[in-house]
């Protein structure tokens, strides 16, 4: 029975003992956001491109393979983004959309322009995990060749971004990092 229900699963699973994500989760995420996307009823519980980036599955054993949900999930925010722009635009116009689109970019700019090292806080205990400095930095600049000098940047190498540990001040805080991170890959799935 169980070697029918995971051949006919959407994603491959992880070995039995090994650590995978939940899967009555991932089912009933992707079931409620189909149904939503499919529905063209206002009144269905709405899921947004947030609600997909932000989304986050328990591990358990024997469980989906995280890499396979995490790019299904890539692509499934980026199809809510790009309809999430549509409706925008068809409802308000794109003049709508593009002033959106500036505030958030003059606000994400802003940041990226601060002076390395003074991009982000600083955690304020000294135990905390936190990321460093340097490989947050690094990414900064990316961004500001993207968003500045047309350099070509995927918005999965700012999901996907992985910065060494450091400890309390030495870094930057997770959070605040997290957060704008979060505030670049929307803009950069609405404009893509």
């Amino acid at each position: 029975m169980d070697d029918v229900r995971q051949a006919s699963a959407p994603f491959e699973r992880v070995g039995r003992r090994d650590y995978g994500y939940n899967i009555r989760q991932v089912d009933e995420f992707l079931t409620k956001a189909r149904d939503y996307y499919n529905s063209d009823s206002s009144s269905a519980h709405p899921v947004t491109s947030t609600d997909v980036r932000s989304m986050a599955f328990d591990p358990a054993k024997g469980g989906y393979e995280p890499q396979a949900v995490d790019a299904a999930l890539d692509r499934l925010e980026d199809v809510f983004a790009q309809r999430e722009r549509d409706e925008l635009i068809s409802g308000r116009g794109e003049k709508a959309w593009l002033l959106q689109i500036g505030r958030t970019s003059a606000v994400l700019r802003a940041r990226l322009h601060r002076k390395p090292g003074e991009r982000f806080r600083r955690p304020g205990k000294k135990r905390v995990t936190s990321y460093n400095v340097e490989d947050v930095d690094a990414l900064c600049d990316e961004l500001l060749g993207y968003f500045e000098r047309d350099r070509p940047l995927s918005v999965d190498v700012v999901r996907r971004a992985v910065f060494r540990e450091a400890k309390g001040p030495q870094g930057y805080e997770e959070n605040q990092v997290d957060a704008f991170l979060d505030r670049v890959v929307e803009l950069m799935a609405a404009v893509d």
